[in-house]
């Protein structure tokens, strides 16, 4: 038995959330996929419920929520460290993936080349998408109850435009009540009866824990808050408050706390305030950064470094531009993921200690169910932004909904999409195979006349 502060060893850890940070496409979707696979049926580390336990404390919260259960399931291996390691490793090849993306789109922008590059990624992470809501949907969805939370939350969102959080906390307020009024209805199999899992290798009472007091709390706010503020801070004392850097760092430590429901969610705002007011993106921008963010592993929310990066190399003031960008694109990362570390390593504690109280478990085991109905609201928001070039908002009353110009479909994108479902569920292709030959037949596709 490993030491309760290592069970498993770090090296060994370090190995998988690198190997997983590689492969974490397709949306919080894909990538709650992927350590889901890793670590639940092929390592066998974390259980079944122990994972959406914690994936729905995770959902509850600002900010990109499969990267935060990269840090809850790290703290939860190796403690402290583990979860600081998981949760950069989760960010890393992004960042640098975007940097990289950024910078190649400042300077080339729209060619046919890199035009041609990018025409099959985004058709394919479509199946990947699918592949992940079934998937999760699944393990989540274990009666008709929980498939009626699942398709409430999806009509709530798609076609009533009810907020993302109040989706939730329905979500959470209906299996607490269910649980109250029919005290069985969320009894299920131990994990290891769930979808034929086979039980995890690691005891429960063996993971990490740590009990919760004020010290602790204090200790982690403090700190966090320091490491939050402070560049933003030497940032204005240094630059002033009207550079480029402190108005980014500002602008976006405000959406990094506002961001429920994961990118698509805070897309319209960051838009309408980056090209309106600061100037840093022009019309139609926050589109092809959010194809680029598409194309990357990590969180979509990486869109905010692409707009970050465009609008400090467009406003450089005295600096060269493109340090300008690498400063500018770099604190907005900063900025946008040290509030997960706080909010995780604050909560985790609390969640851990409540893991047995029923009224929680079926609390959180409803807001699980809602969260299948998100995962499938941004597929389907995502795959009529893939397939239709026009995308029109409708409104009739209550109801509003994204509705594709039929005559606008890209049928290259749909040769594409229709050989990524048939790779991924009939040849079982791994992503990041997928991802390349689409993105090949992309590129030879995007020179042919349709």
């Amino acid at each position: 038995m490993f030491h309760r502060q290592d069970v498993i060893p770090f090296r060994q850890a370090l190995r998988v959330w690198f190997s997983i940070s590689l492969r974490t496409f397709g949306g919080p979707a894909g990538q709650i996929a992927v350590m889901h696979k890793e670590l639940v049926d092929d390592r066998r580390w974390i259980g079944e419920h122990r994972f959406l336990h914690a994936l729905s404390y995770c959902t509850l919260l600002p900010g990109p929520e499969a990267q935060q259960l990269a840090i809850y399931l790290g703290w939860l291996l190796n403690g402290t460290g583990g979860g600081l390691a998981a949760g950069i490793l989760f960010v890393l090849p992004g960042y640098v993936t975007m940097m990289i993306l950024s910078g190649v789109y400042a300077k080339w922008g729209e060619t046919t080349a890199i035009t041609a590059l990018f025409a099959g990624i985004g058709p394919a992470v479509l199946a990947v998408v699918l592949q992940a809501v079934i998937r999760v949907g699944k393990r989540s969805l274990r009666n008709k109850f929980l498939v009626g939370i699942a398709v409430c939350s999806f009509i709530s969102l798609t076609v009533v435009n009810i907020p993302f959080p109040v989706v939730i906390l329905l979500a959470g307020l209906a299996g607490f009540t269910a649980a109250r009024k029919w005290p069985g209805i969320f009894n299920h199999p131990a994990s290891s009866e769930v979808a034929g899992a086979q039980p995890p290798l690691i005891a429960d009472d063996a993971l990490h824990g740590t009990r919760p007091s004020l010290k602790r709390a204090v200790r982690i706010i403090v700190i966090g808050i320091i490491l939050w503020g402070v560049p933003v801070l030497v940032a204005a004392l240094a630059l002033g408050r009207s550079h480029v850097f402190v108005e980014q760092g500002l602008f976006f430590s405000g959406t990094a706390v506002v961001t429920f429901g994961g990118a698509y969610a805070v897309l319209s705002y960051v838009a309408q305030r980056a090209v309106h007011v600061f100037g840093w993106l022009l019309p139609g921008e926050m589109i092809r950064g959010l194809a680029l963010a598409e194309t990357t592993p990590g969180p979509l929310i990486m869109v905010v470094q692409f707009v970050a990066f465009l609008g400090a190399f467009r406003n450089p003031g005295t600096m060269n531009p493109w340090v300008a960008g690498l400063i500018g694109s770099s604190l907005v990362v900063w900025v946008t993921f040290v509030p997960c570390f706080l909010f995780v390593f604050l909560g985790a504690p609390h969640v851990e200690g409540l893991r047995g109280n029923r009224h929680l478990s079926a609390a959180l085991t409803g807001i699980m169910a809602a969260v299948v109905g998100v995962i499938a609201n941004l597929s389907l928001f995502f795959s009529v932004h893939t397939l239709f070039s026009i995308v029109e908002r409708k409104t009739w009353g209550i109801i509003s909904m994204d509705i594709p110009r039929w005559s606008s479909v890209d049928p290259r994108a749909i040769i594409v999409a229709l050989f990524a479902f048939y790779a991924v569920f009939s040849l079982k292709w791994g992503v990041l195979r997928l991802l390349a030959c689409c993105a090949g037949i992309g590129a030879v596709l995007h020179f042919v006349s349709f």
